[in-house]
């Protein structure tokens, strides 16, 4: 077997974020031998396949090659008749939670690094401290490049209210005059709320602050200009987020870091997937959020809706299937997880009697904020293996991914968060929103996210999230598109080019959305 060959198996492989054992690529390079005459379609058919097998790592082991080479050799004659189905499905990469690289800041370096020890999920104490330095470095990297708030070394102009230059807490003792600072918004004391950066805190009054649009919580991170009042407090005239970066000056600067997940590619991979993107007009997916299988009503009104879709002409690619399965809670009172096993079990019967839907195309089944688990922490883990069974006697291909999770599709970076979010942030919101430029909450709430650069910016009394993961609810750099889940009315809001949309409560008012990834056309669909 030629260099050349092994090459281009580990480049394809590269493509779609899998890594391969030595022993593994020995197996696939005999496999493709068979093939001389058509290596290029016998090793996307077979890394095609490979996507079917429920991977438990990303790095693919001699085991799982071994078991799909035997299943194609049994049905070589079926190859050219799945090709269709195999291509849609192997531009669609499912990234969890739990394996999401993490990278740390440098300050003094200006650079990030990859994290390389272990992630405990039961952290030390130290972790949560690092859980907020991590948070505030990511975007303190962002402000620092900013035109507004970086000051040059020669001619440095200023404003009418002085230099935009951010100050460190600890600096503004003893300095008259209107200063720049950046810190979290923290509750040191009850009633009393201050704001924190690496090197110190400083009480803050917000009754005269003029906001920007967004939800100003605990623990959000903010700009604020202000002055220190003779009493020791700083008073906050002007408060706002972080500006945002555009995303390709973020990616020009990450040095090919991999922040997303779904493997970092060469520049002439990246336009090689642009060109199969532009082709997958036709590529659908079908999101659908309160998924509740113990109510038949819900049930009905799924079937009608894998009808119509078993009989359009281009099946969607994907269907996903957003927690809350369940009616009730998860919780000490809830005694009913063998009929919840059952109602996973008529599920999968009720997909696999659309035999279209079966073959063609994917489902992804993401928990909700009160579906089965060990906790309500995020990011939270896949739905229970005893629930999810039956399910999978009948689709063995159902994807079971954690909450977020990521989606890559060709080069579409999308993100997928199942979580009450807008009615807890307006809760816990410290000043009521700017109406300014929206009175959308949901508008305020997309802001918000989208600038802190994370998908829930609550407080960890309000939302707990385990520590060593609070990366992978990082948005940066900014994705294609965030689907935000969430029991409220449908909405959608295009923000700075980002695609943000809530697909409604199939189970409370009939709703889901038809998303066209390529295109990022929203589709608001309902009975």
């Amino acid at each position: 077997m030629s260099a050349q060959t092994r090459k281009k198996v580990q480049r394809k492989l590269k493509i779609r974020g899998y890594g391969l054992k030595m022993d593994a690529l020995e197996e696939i390079l005999s496999f493709v031998d068979r093939f001389q005459d058509a290596e290029d379609e016998a090793i996307d058919l077979l890394l095609d396949q490979l996507e079917h097998e429920s991977l438990s790592s990303s790095i693919i082991d001699k085991e799982s090659v071994h078991r799909v080479i035997s299943l194609l050799l049994e049905a070589e004659v079926a190859t050219e008749e799945d090709g269709a189905s195999c291509s849609s499905h192997s531009a669609i990469r499912v990234i969890d939670s739990f394996l999401v690289p993490k990278f740390h800041y440098d300050p003094i370096k200006k650079h990030f690094y990859q994290h390389t020890g272990s992630l405990p999920i039961h952290g030390e104490a130290s972790e949560k401290a690092e859980l907020y330095k991590d948070r505030f470095l990511l975007l303190f990297q962002r402000v620092c490049r900013d035109g507004h708030f970086s000051t040059s070394a020669f001619n440095a102009q200023t404003s009418e209210f002085g230099s935009c230059e951010i100050c460190t807490i600890q600096s503004l003792i003893g300095q008259p005059g209107r200063r720049w600072v950046m810190g979290v918004i923290s509750q040191l004391e009850d009633g009393h709320f201050y704001l924190e950066d690496l090197s110190a805190s400083v009480e803050i009054d917000l009754s005269k602050a003029k906001i920007t649009t967004g939800f100003f919580t605990e623990n959000t991170i903010v700009l604020a200009e202000g002055q220190m009042l003779i009493d020791g407090i700083f008073q906050v005239i002007t408060c706002g987020f972080p500006p945002l970066e555009d995303r390709d000056k973020s990616f020009k600067l990450l040095a090919g870091h991999d922040f997303f997940g779904g493997g970092d590619l060469t520049k002439e991979e990246t336009l090689r997937l642009a060109d199969l993107e532009n082709g997958a007009a036709n590529d659908m997916f079908v999101i659908l959020s309160d998924i509740w299988l113990d109510n038949e009503e819900t049930m009905g009104k799924l079937e009608i809706v894998l009808n119509g879709f078993e009989s359009v002409a281009v099946v969607p690619s994907l269907f996903v299937f957003m927690g809350n399965f369940c009616s009730h809670p998860f919780n000490l009172s809830f005694h009913s997880l063998s009929s919840l096993r059952l109602q996973f079990g008529k599920l999968g019967q009720m997909i696999a009697a659309h035999p279209r839907l079966k073959d063609h195309s994917r489902f992804l089944f993401i928990p909700g904020p009160e579906d089965a688990g060990p906790s309500t922490a995020l990011p939270r883990c896949a739905l229970p293996k005893y629930l999810t069974e039956e399910l999978q006697k009948y689709i063995p291909n159902a994807i079971f991914p954690s909450n977020p999770c990521r989606i890559k599709f060709y080069t579409q970076e999308i993100v997928f968060f199942r979580q009450d979010l807008l009615y807890r942030m307006r809760r816990s919101c410290l000043i009521s929103p700017s109406t300014e430029e929206t009175e959308d909450p949901f508008e305020h709430l997309v802001a918000t996210i989208i600038h802190q650069s994370h998908l829930c910016p609550l407080p960890l009394m309000v939302q707990p999230i385990i520590w060593n993961y609070d990366h992978s609810l990082h948005l940066y750099p900014t994705p294609h598109t965030i689907v935000l889940g969430d029991k409220s009315e449908q909405k959608e809001f295009k923000y700075t080019g980002i695609t943000c949309f809530n697909p409604g409560s199939f189970s409370g008012d009939s709703t889901f959305v038809a998303y066209r990834p390529s295109t990022q056309k929203v589709e608001f669909s309902a009975l």
